[in-house]
């Protein structure tokens, strides 16, 4: 006869109850044993190696302002919370973290690159190449002339995005594009270098793109009729189905009065 057949069952089921427990007793023994090495002096981190884009910001003082605020060791630390501390450094977009054996942290980061100021009047905020609004230090901007874009919050990417488009159109008319709005009910304005103000309407990209397109093609045919420069345009209000109106300096759209009888 079989030997395990023979072994009566209340012999199976001790045997099985001590395996089980031989086995959760090695579990928590190398869980324990685990959690001590992991608490060992030899694994709290004593560096933080910092590269990447560290224009805005000097790695002594970003070292010294982050490390205080971080805590455990190799094995315990956070890596999602030392990212969120690194982004929360002025001018950090994004921080990548990774741990160096045994006591080391390495961090790699990407600062914002400002494209232009965002919000009204008194509002210090910018955005960056991804249409993000962050806020930094506006005295550390290092471009000289970037364009004054508004709108609704949470529409800063749309915003850049129809600037973008439409600024390309302009530079050959020597106009820059030096604020840019969308109002909250979908109309877009442009505020020129030159200081006119042009009313672009609602609608798609292609619509607006239309409408200027038309507005720079005969612009020069327009201004040359009253002996002036395209640079001499103070309104445009291209909202019009089939033109738009124009007001230039010096030119006057009323008729000369009579004399008084």
């Amino acid at each position: 006869m079989n030997r395990a057949e023979a072994m009566p069952l209340d012999v199976k089921l001790m045997n099985m109850t001590a395996a089980v427990l031989l086995l959760t007793f090695a579990v928590f023994g190398a869980v324990a044993l685990a959690r001590w090495v992991a608490r060992m002096p030899v694994f709290d981190i004593r560096s933080i190696t910092v590269s990447g884009d560290v224009q805005h910001n000097n790695l002594l003082t970003l070292r010294a302002n982050v490390t205080p605020r971080l805590s455990g060791t190799f094995f315990s630390v956070d890596l999602a919370r030392v990212r969120t501390v690194f982004e929360s450094v002025p001018w950090v977009r994004q921080a990548v973290v990774r741990r160096d054996f045994p006591n080391r942290l390495q961090v790699v980061l990407q600062e914002h690159k400002p494209v232009a100021y965002w919000g009204g009047d008194g509002d210090v905020r910018l955005i960056n190449s991804y249409g993000e609004v962050f806020e930094a230090n506006v005295g550390e901007v290092e471009q000289e002339a970037l364009p004054q874009l508004s709108g609704p919050e949470g529409r800063s990417a749309e915003v850049l995005a129809m600037y973008r488009t439409l600024a390309p159109l302009f530079e050959p008319m020597e106009l820059p594009i030096e604020q840019l709005e969308l109002s909250g009910g979908g109309s877009w304005r442009a505020h020129l270098e030159s200081g006119a103000v042009i009313e672009l309407g609602r609608g798609e990209t292609a619509d607006i793109v239309a409408r200027v397109q038309r507005f720079l093609q005969t612009l020069t045919q327009v201004t040359s009729r009253y002996a002036r420069h395209a640079n001499a345009v103070e309104s445009a209000d291209l909202r019009h189905e089939n033109g738009y109106a124009i007001r230039l300096r010096g030119v006057s759209t009323l008729a000369a009065a009579g004399p008084k009888k």
